[in-house]
Parts: C-alpha cells; structure tokens; sequence
C-alpha cells in the first residue's frame, strides 16, 4: 500500500480557526497537503497555508518538547500525527502519514477568504453544523474539533 506524507494546519486567528469545504473528501478540513520532495512537515505546512489561505504563518507548538542541544536543529513538534485512509478516485486507496500543527498568522488579518469560514471554539464544543456549497449542514469531523480546540489552546498559551 502506498503511504504518502501530509502536513496540515490549524491556522488560528482571534480565537477563531480556519476551515474550509473539502469537495472531495465532504468534510469540512484545515488547510494541508502533501510534503514535497526536500521539503520538512513544517516548511510544508507553512507553504500549503500561503496556497491556500494566501498569508503567512508560524507553527506554533509546545516549548517543553524540545531538547536543549545546538546540533542538529530541531523543528516544530507537531500535535500528533495521524495515519489516514484515503480512498482517491484516481490514485486508489493509500495513506497519509499526516503531521498536524497549530499555526497562527504572521500578521494581523480581518478580511474573509473566499471559501473558507472562521470557527470558534464554542462551534466546535457544540458540533456546530455549517453549510456546505451544496446548501446542506454538517458538522466537522471529531477530530477536526478536537484538533482545532487543541490548536486554539496551543496559540493562546504559546503564541
């Protein structure tokens, strides 16, 4: 089975977090993708956010995960990591190996992005329904609300 690496972002803003209507998938989802070729889970995270959302961002994470030493350098810890199913029409059935960070904007920013909608923590602990392009309400996956309500946590304490 085929395995691909995947980096996704929480990008947090104001108490609020990103998500958008993924068409293919029918879930409402952070923004990420695949990790390319020389490329770290962090620069990619960093460079699908500025596709997608068109801004620029820094991970955020929990300072208590690094270890003191000069050599080698360290990233960004993310999350957590997750393996997921995805069953791609063109390509088959694979997995995504996909690192999961908390990220928040490098400037301020209050203007919408098309496509996309600012969740709260309180829509996320309520399993807030959202309509989708289609006209239909649907909750984001759990562990999209776990994962948001985590990241929110992580920007206000470490960001």
């Amino acid at each position: 089975m085929d395995r691909h690496f995947t980096a996704t972002g929480f990008v947090c803003f104001e108490g609020l977090v990103a998500l958008h209507w993924h068409p293919k998938v029918k879930a409402w989802l952070p923004p990420g993708g695949h990790v390319m070729n020389n490329e770290d889970p962090e620069q990619a995270v960093i460079r699908e956010i500025k596709e997608e959302l068109g801004i620029d961002v820094v991970v955020i994470s929990d300072p208590s995960n690094k270890i003191q030493i000069k050599y080698p350098k360290q990233i960004s810890t993310p999350i957590t990591i997750m393996i997921e199913d995805i069953q791609d029409p063109l390509e088959g059935f694979h997995q995504h190996i996909d690192m999961i960070y908390a990220c928040k904007p490098k400037v301020d920013i209050s203007d919408a992005f098309d496509g996309w909608i600012w969740v709260g923590i309180e829509d996320l602990v309520k399993e807030k329904s959202f309509i989708t392009p289609e006209g239909d309400l649907i909750s984001p996956p759990e562990d999209v609300k776990v994962l948001g309500k985590r990241s929110l946590d992580l920007v206000r304490k470490f960001g």
